[in-house]
């Protein structure tokens, strides 16, 4: 009779304890990595399970190309620098729509969204993943200056099969440091950002040589825009 009383405590206990964690432990490390380098994210450890290698190398954001955070700024938020809470509201209520109306919406996800996912959640689609990034990426954009996002982003986005970060990166695909990147090859690396695993900056096909060229005149185009990157 002791041992069944103290059962439902104890259990108590442990849900208190998970929920404390989830509640409190992201926003507790958003805290830590506002200030160091981010060792290893959730994407890295699921990339690991599946069975894919670890290449990743953190570097300074002055150690990565210029040409590289405003290659990904054009191809996948080109209005990061504008945006206070990290979300595109327009975008966002557009997927919503989709889902209400039975499609599957691509897109909405900022580099901020991102961020938040690839620290702390899963690559696969779902609305619960979508509430939590729409509760995590707030509290990044609001403790984080957004030339620290970007340096957390281009350290730690997925740039090829069990490739994470700038600096591997370009080591892997052009055999030199993310400092040495050319804009044509930051493009191509941009290019792949949508399906790293399954898309490649070499050899440079047409239709990565084309998406990679108008991602460079999109970001001719861009000019206060990028304030924040440089």
């Amino acid at each position: 009779m002791p041992q069944r009383s103290r059962r439902p405590g104890t259990m108590r206990g442990w849900a208190l304890t998970i929920l404390f964690l989830l509640v409190f432990g992201p926003p507790a490390l958003i805290a830590v990595f506002r200030f160091l380098p981010v060792p290893v994210t959730s994407l890295m450890l699921i990339r690991l399970a599946q069975g894919y290698a670890l290449h990743h190398e953190w570097v300074p954001y002055r150690r990565i190309a210029p040409a590289l955070p405003r290659a990904v700024i054009a191809s996948e938020d080109d209005l990061f620098c504008a945006e206070p809470f990290g979300i595109d509201g327009a975008a966002l209520w557009d997927q919503a729509d989709g889902w209400l109306h039975g499609s599957r919406p691509r897109g909405a996800s900022t580099i901020t969204m991102q961020v938040a996912r690839n620290l702390f959640l899963w690559p696969a689609r779902s609305l619960l993943r979508k509430a939590l990034e729409l509760w995590l990426t707030p509290q990044i954009a609001m403790l984080w200056p957004k030339r620290r996002i970007l340096e957390v982003y281009l350290n730690s986005v997925e740039l090829g099969p069990g490739v994470f970060g700038a600096e591997a990166a370009a080591r892997h695909w052009f055999g030199r440091g993310a400092a040495a990147l050319t804009p044509d090859e930051a493009a191509r690396l941009a290019v792949i950002l949508p399906d790293p695993l399954h898309w490649s900056p070499l050899p440079p096909d047409p239709w990565v040589s084309d998406r990679a060229a108008l991602i460079l005149r999109r970001g001719e185009g861009l000019g206060a825009l990028l304030d924040c990157a440089r």
